[in-house]
């Protein structure tokens, strides 16, 4: 089976999102923010999210591009 992406889903590491927050050094609230409004894609697991790794990657990187083309 693959994702979206085409790799295969074992390949997908998801973090939590207390993983997510530290890696973007924002709040735990701020991701959750950014789920719950599709910012970020994430699955359910119980009452938990997880966050699919290269979603965190990709977010950061097009906003790294946003700001280099504002300046």
């Amino acid at each position: 089976m693959r994702d979206s992406s085409g790799s295969p889903l074992e390949e997908v590491r998801f973090l939590t999102v207390a993983e997510v927050a530290t890696i973007m050094r924002v709040s735990k609230m701020t991701v959750y923010r950014m789920v719950h409004s599709g910012v970020l894609p994430a699955i359910r697991v119980g009452r938990s999210y997880r966050v699919p790794e290269r979603a965190v990657h990709d977010y950061l990187r097009e906003a790294f591009t946003e700001l280099e083309a504002l300046r």
